[in-house]
């Protein structure tokens, strides 16, 4: 397969094994909102973000969006320097490793980039995803202004999709713009069986009085039908064939239509995809298969995306907040492609947040659609981050009506990134105090912050599981009589500590799970 080479790739594919595992710290005065929720909103580098999540998220994130900044010298404005293409692709390729391993196996990834990096983007998400998970490149149309005097006016943009497990499944929304009236909204699927050509020539069948019919009672004549041709009239009763007759056409499904014959007609047949079959004479002499339309396959997603808002609606909904913010992605967009690729209850990530658009949607769309997907927001410029993610996120939380936004509830976590973890060696780091490792430990094992760091060697219960962490007066071995001076639990219990001197049969009978510092801690 063709791959993308530019100065620097070198220092790009190394740049995630040389990446430091840094400590995720809960802000409790930025959190906000209810304290139950997988909700972050993380500020610091991507790339250091998303290598400290690799421990809770690995293969966990059904849904990654993001819309990382184009090689534009507009979009560059709050970066140290306008990138050329080869730092652009330096900056990405990384970024993209980390994405694809926290995607869960069935997950999805959309990216909206533009023309100017587009292509190569394709390229090395191809190298880095593997092009046999490619899905599909979207065209959004953002119905931007059209009457300049540009030779050629670009209103579009592109959101590549590719999918861990190279394909999809089934999609549960429709394209707000099908008409209401499309067979789409129908309960069931109608489709003549007449198909001529070369491929398709003409064959007798024998319909046989008795065959279903869609209308009461009808005499219709042989010389006014298209197709199928039939050797005489058609009289229908009581919505049933009286005389048999003999049909000639190419037909598209022949052999399921015989059989539904030789089975007596009263009773659906199986078509190759398992769905239910039944065929009827209409008014016109045509004959129709019928098909049940499954829920789950009510889906219709268009690779052409209209209606879905635009940017300067969005610039103008944060300003009536007091936020500023250039070219913000419309909430209906990123909803819209959640709702497709995302189960209700899963996990959605965006490592470029921008103005904080999917932690709106999300908001948004789990109060509309009675969905519990829960988002993971990184953004790297603490500006942005403090004075647009945090007012907008609080703000769709509770509600605000100078920018007509109805409260949505829920909550969400604010992390910053603190110590490395390991030094040089692998062992944990000197900087790193005792209280941090509880929390990283806490956090690794049940995806949610420590409410309680007090001195105490139990950190928590969590789905029945006693987790303890060996510090201060406990040492860090564990003994049968550092076992016994632990606070109880009566269940399976997880303890860390830098050593053991107890024998696997006595953990087994006390239900203990020992795991080694520095070596099981993960990170």
């Amino acid at each position: 397969m063709p791959t993308l080479q530019w100065s620097g790739k070198g220092k790009a594919v190394d740049a995630v094994k040389k990446c430091k595992y840094r400590l995720l710290v809960r802000n409790e005065e930025l959190s906000y909102g209810i304290e139950d929720t997988e909700n972050m909103l993380i500020q610091g580098d991507n790339l250091e973000a998303l290598r400290a999540l690799v421990p809770t998220h690995a293969g966990r994130v059904n849904f990654i969006y993001i819309d990382p900044p184009y090689n534009t010298k507009t979009a560059f404005e709050s970066y140290d320097d306008n990138m050329a293409h080869s730092k652009w692709l330096t900056m990405m390729y990384p970024r993209l490793e980390l994405l694809w391993r926290l995607l869960s196996e069935d997950g999805v990834i959309c990216i909206s980039i533009n023309d100017d990096e587009g292509h190569y983007l394709k390229v090395i998400c191809d190298e880095i995803f593997g092009r046999s998970n490619f899905i599909s490149s979207l065209v959004w149309n953002y119905e931007g202004n059209t009457d300049n005097q540009a030779k050629i006016i670009n209103y579009h943009e592109y959101v590549h999709v590719y999918s861990k497990s190279g394909r999809i499944e089934a999609i549960d929304v429709v394209d707000p713009n099908i008409d209401k009236n499309s067979k789409l909204f129908k309960k069931e699927i109608r489709n003549t069986v007449v198909k001529n050509g070369p491929k398709n020539p003409p064959r007798e069948v024998t319909i046989p009085a008795g065959f279903p019919a869609n209308i009461e009672n009808a005499i219709i004549k042989k010389e006014n039908i298209d197709w199928p041709q039939y050797d005489k009239d058609i009289e229908i009763k009581d919505f049933k064939l009286v005389n048999e007759v003999k049909a000639t056409s190419g037909w598209a499904s022949r052999k399921l239509l015989e059989s539904f014959i030789n089975e007596g007609m009263s009773t659906p047949v199986k078509d190759t995809k398992k769905q239910d079959t039944v065929f009827e004479l209409t008014k016109t002499g045509a004959i129709e298969g019928v098909k049940g339309r499954k829920l789950e396959s009510k889906g219709h997603f268009v690779s052409v995306l209209r209606g879905f808002g635009t940017t300067n609606q969005m610039r103008i909904m944060l300003e009536k907040m007091g936020m500023k913010f250039s070219y913000p992605k419309p909430v209906n967009l990123v909803s819209y492609l959640a709702a497709a690729f995302c189960p209700k209850n899963g996990i959605v990530l965006d490592s470029f947040a921008g103005s904080g658009t999917t932690a709106h949607s999300i908001l948004e769309s789990n109060r509309v659609y009675n969905a519990n997907r829960s988002f993971v927001c990184i953004e790297m410029r603490e500006d942005t981050f403090n004075n647009v993610i945090i007012p907008r996120t609080k703000a769709v939380i509770d509600g605000n009506k100078d920018a007509e936004i109805e409260a949505c509830g829920g909550g969400y976590s604010s992390y910053q990134l603190g110590k490395e973890l390991f030094d040089e060696y692998g062992y944990v780091a000197d900087g790193v105090c005792l209280d941090d490792l509880a929390a990283h430990i806490w956090f690794t094992e049940t995806k949610s912050a420590l409410k309680n760091n007090a001195n105490s060697p139990l950190l928590g219960v969590h789905n029945g599981v006693a987790f303890y962490f060996l510090r201060g007066e406990y040492n860090q071995t564990l003994t049968t009589k550092v076992l016994q001076s632990l606070p109880e639990h009566d269940g399976p219990k997880v303890i860390y500590g830098e050593n053991i001197r107890m024998t696997q049969t006595r953990l087994k009978e006390q239900q203990v799970t020992f795991k080694q510092i520095p070596t099981d801690i993960r990170g």
